[in-house]
């Protein structure tokens, strides 16, 4: 996120923001008409009170003057009302906008390549998602028709003064270059204490986030302290861009205060002379220029303010669409082809696949080999070998640099990510659970799922008595991350979804090395369920597991060594036996 001041008139930015609000045209032209009756209004009621003092007072008409403050009353109301209806219709808009924009935003990032999560801390995104996003309500609710709103009243309000007394206005106006100057460098001031108040909240919320997600981490190396000071810091810089700003207003408006007092000053002083030069009565005159001025001041004195808002939507805006825009994206061809049903059997080819997560620092290099429909195939190796990611490019969470990845023949990049994602079922080693219950958990809060589905792939893997032995069964609330389960419970539950999806391929992170002996007899059996009739691909972890496997791929440094069956591999006398020899001098070691 960039600190970097931008322009405000970024018309483009806001020609972009206002197609959000093309749904709601008819609400943009009322809060417009309203807005330029308002302005036309304001200067009413100064005339009304000039009218009162200077012809009904003096000649003591006070019939006439309950009529007209009874008029000014009315006036009052009906500006009120319309002032009601105003503000409330911009920030009805600046709300509709939000909640469009916020969808628009988040469907963005559920499709977003995993890449940019990798690049992108989940805090900055968050930020995105929420406050940079409410920011732009403030385009409407404070910002362009008010500004320009305010700037008409102004326009009235001067107009009346030239035609009252062009003399007398200009006498009232000495002190307003003082103003523009103040009006700058607050302007200015407030500018830069909200770009670093926005970088502040954004590293505030990444901070937060990550520390809160790798509690355990923190605590079991006891580095709360550190942590816990590197937060301060941060907040630190947060207070200290909240006070820049507050520190401006607390000079800004008591100096515009004074500007107000020079202009009334100057205004009696020059009536008073007029007065005693001329012998000319002015009171009507001056009782409607002092509430002139006050009419003036009022939106000038918020302008700067709502400049500068505006500025800050813009620059939040621009950082949303950073995110609408991003083209590391995963988006299917036009109709996204599907690979029909009855030829969906789970032949998988690798051609000379290679693949790197970070410009040309390649994790997978030049890999080829073939998956048959129905086999059972295991991926071994040292960590970083590139096992997990084979898993990641052909799910396409990744794309792939150069090769080709291929489902019954056909690349998957022109296959739509729904549909190939749909037919691959995952199973992984850190299982994720969100916040909610055991069937929201299995059906991923599907609707079309129904609940006897759900209860028979439970009972296909003997999970059903320990789910109905929990308080509220299938209703049970695992709490965020599954917190309330076992990592085998966890587990059990995603293979339970698994087979609840029936895919044609399912991959398996048959990581059992960290689970009690129960959960672990309990998942191989998972497994064997799962594994049948379908093509099937395990990382292993432990090689005498997948001493049945159909086919053994080897890697190492993202390079593939060996395949074959267990008893090939071994009478090779290669890389897998020595893995297999290393293993087994030193049991239930992970590789």
């Amino acid at each position: 996120m960039s600190g970097k001041k931008k322009s405000f008139f970024n018309f483009s930015t806001l020609r972009r923001i206002f197609q959000y609000a093309a749904p709601y045209k008819r609400k943009f032209y009322l809060s417009v008409t309203l807005g330029i009756l308002l302005a036309i209004l304001t200067p009413l009621r100064p005339m009304l009170i000039q009218l009162t003092v200077d012809e009904y007072i003096t000649n003591s008409m006070a019939k006439m003057v309950v009529y007209i403050t009874l008029i000014q009353i009315g006036i009052i109301l009906i500006e009120t009302l319309m002032r009601f209806i105003f503000s409330f219709t911009m920030a009805w808009m600046g709300q509709a906008v939000v909640k469009d924009m916020r969808v628009s935003v988040f469907k963005k990032i559920l499709g977003l390549n995993l890449r940019q999560y990798d690049r992108t801390p989940i805090g900055t995104l968050t930020t995105r998602t929420i406050n940079d996003i409410e920011a732009i309500n403030d385009i409407f609710a404070d910002g362009l028709i008010p500004i320009v709103a305010d700037i008409l009243s102004i326009v009235c309000v001067l107009a009346y003064m030239f035609w009252v007394d062009w003399q007398l206005t200009f006498i009232s106006l000495i002190p307003f270059p003082i103003m523009i100057v103040a009006t700058y460098y607050f302007k200015e001031s407030i500018n830069k204490s909200f770009f670093k108040v926005r970088n502040a909240v954004a590293a505030l919320n990444a901070f937060v986030q990550e520390h809160l997600s790798g509690m355990s981490i923190v605590q079991a190396f006891g580095a709360e302290q550190r942590e816990f000071s590197k937060f301060k810091a941060i907040n630190k810089q947060h207070r200290n861009a909240n006070i820049q700003s507050i520190f401006a207003y607390s000079v800004f408006f008591p100096v515009i205060e004074i500007i107000l007092a020079l202009s009334i000053g100057l205004i009696i002083w020059y009536s008073a002379r007029q007065s005693l030069i001329l012998h000319e009565g002015q009171q009507g005159v001056i009782v409607a220029f002092i509430l002139c001025l006050n009419l003036l001041f009022r939106p000038i004195r918020m302008l700067a303010d709502k400049f500068n808002t505006v500025q800050m939507g813009i620059i939040a805006s621009e950082r949303v669409f950073t995110v609408l825009d991003n083209t590391d994206e995963e988006t299917p061809p036009t109709g996204g082809y599907q690979i029909p049903e009855s030829s969906m059997n789970g032949n998988i080819a690798f051609d000379k696949v290679s693949f790197a997560y970070i410009d040309e620092q390649w994790v997978l290099k030049n890999v080829s080999f073939e998956i048959k429909n129905g086999e059972t195939v295991a991926i071994v190796g040292h960590t970083g070998s590139g096992k997990t990611t084979i898993i990641s490019v052909l799910n396409r969470f990744y794309n792939i640099q150069k090769g080709v990845i291929s489902i019954e023949g056909i690349d998957i990049k022109t296959l739509s990510p729904d549909y190939l994602r749909r037919n691959i079922g995952l199973v992984l080693q850190d299982v994720f659970l969100f916040s909610g219950s055991i069937m929201d958990n299995i059906t991923l809060r599907n609707p079309e799922i129904a609940r006897e589905k759900v209860i028979a792939a439970a009972k296909m893997i003997d999970m059903h008595e320990f789910i109905m032995q929990l308080p509220g069964g299938y209703d049970y609330n695992v709490k965020e991350r599954g917190a309330t389960l076992s990592l085998g419970q966890r587990q059990l539950i995603s293979f339970i979804r698994a087979l609840l999806y029936d895919p044609s391929i399912l991959i398996l992170d048959e990581a059992t090395s960290s689970i009690d002996t129960e959960s672990e007899m309990l998942i191989q059996k998972a497994t064997e369920t799962l594994i049948q009739g379908r093509t099937s691909i395990i990382i292993a972890h432990r090689l005498s597991t997948i001493r049945k496997a159909d086919k053994i791929i080897v890697l190492d440094k993202g390079i593939l060594v060996e395949s074959g069956t267990h008893d090939e591999l071994m009478a090779k006398g290669g890389f897998y036996a020595r893995l297999h020899k290393m293993q087994f001098q030193k049991p239930r070691e992970s590789v």
